[in-house]
């Protein structure tokens, strides 16, 4: 190939990373200009708070909550996808749908899978961090030679990375003792050793040349529909708090994490040149919503609305045919997951910094996070 068609083709990468960066179409150009928004696309990392099991390679084979559907058929109502919507930012394509074209890859990605775990699982079955990690970083490559390393600098820098882990690293992990976990590590030292990774992660991120990050902290699994199920059991460790009928033992755990995790974001953003991490504080969202549903326009904050038996968590969300009618009624979906109401107010509070659930993400909006 000759050196003046390889510079032709390098200016047409350039104009398709271009393109790709202002929203692809007149209708989401529209909605960055409204917005103000300066971000390329957007990367997600994550489980099942970002992928509703399309991600996950046989994931109906390998599940492990008996539960196959841990949304309602769609991640266009998961939190991300609400959040890349208000950015004028066309659908985030999952990493094992995409035809691997450059102009696919530009529209952003999305490298989560239902069940992943910060900690590298014992099975197959699911992706860790560490795996969706190593895709980003083969995505980037991939930018540095067809678009060239200056290009796909920017492009990485003006691009937004979302990461949501933890919860099933609790689930599968810790409560449920495997390999006796909560005998080795007490729940201060299993947080911590999370966090740790999660901070790893983002250092990761900041050499690729991400600046741009939201870290999501866990739900209070507390009160999710599984584990109430478990803790109501007499002999279990948990005690039921009274006011929310959540279990206190476990949100506790989550806290630790929470906290930790949001502390080192703080240092992060104060050590590392121009880096943009923000922190969203989804347990207090949720919190206030089980405190006050009905103020939130919910009846059941306690039940799944996919499933069956006592909260709905007996016997998970086999088929969407399971669902309930009202699903904006119930604050949770399946065992683990809320429903897109919640989602949605989620959003909302995460985007803007909603009067109603305050400002759950700090030290800045997602908003002004894009907009800078």
């Amino acid at each position: 190939m000759s050196k003046e068609s390889t510079k032709m083709e390098g200016f047409v990468l350039f104009l398709v990373a271009a393109a790709v960066s202002m929203g692809m179409t007149q209708t989401n150009l529209a909605m960055g200009k409204e917005n103000h928004v300066h971000v390329s696309a957007m990367y997600m990392l994550g489980d099942s708070s970002v992928d509703c099991g399309a991600n996950t390679l046989f994931y109906p084979f390998f599940h492990q909550h008996l539960s196959l559907f841990p949304c309602n058929g769609s991640n266009s109502d998961l939190l991300p996808y609400l959040l890349a919507e208000k950015m004028g930012l066309p659908y985030t394509v999952p990493f094992y749908r995409q035809n691997r074209s450059i102009e696919g890859l530009l529209s952003g990605v999305n490298y989560g899978a239902a069940e992943a775990t910060i900690l590298s699982p014992s099975s197959l079955s699911h992706q860790s961090l560490n795996q969706q990690l190593r895709q980003v970083f083969e995505t980037l490559q991939l930018f540095d030679l067809q678009l060239g390393q200056e290009t796909s600098s920017y492009f990485a820098r003006s691009s937004l990375f979302y990461l949501s882990f933890g919860k099933d690293d609790y689930i599968d992990l810790f409560l449920r003792n495997v390999s006796g976990v909560m005998a080795k590590y007490s729940g201060h030292d299993f947080a911590k050793i999370l966090v740790d990774q999660m901070v790893n992660a983002m250092r990761n991120l900041y050499d690729m040349n991400a600046r741009k990050v939201v870290c999501m902290g866990i739900l209070p699994m507390g009160c999710t529909p599984s584990l109430m199920l478990e803790w109501q059991n007499p002999r279990a460790r948990g005690k039921i708090d009274d006011g929310t009928g959540c279990v206190e033992e476990i949100n506790e755990l989550v806290l630790q994490y929470n906290q930790m995790l949001e502390e080192q974001i703080v240092r992060l953003n104060e050590e590392l040149p121009d880096a943009k991490i923000v922190f969203c504080d989804l347990y207090q969202g949720v919190k206030k919503i089980i405190a006050y549903p009905q103020f939130f326009g919910f009846e059941d904050e306690k039940s799944a609305c996919c499933g069956l038996g006592l909260y709905g968590a007996e016997i998970g969300c086999l088929s969407l045919d399971m669902a309930c009618n009202t699903v904006s009624s119930h604050v949770w979906w399946d065992l683990y997951n809320p429903t897109p109401q919640v989602n949605s107010l989620l959003a909302d509070s995460a985007w803007s910094g909603e009067e109603v659930l305050s400002n759950i993400c700090r030290p800045i909006t997602v908003k002004d996070l894009v907009s800078t």
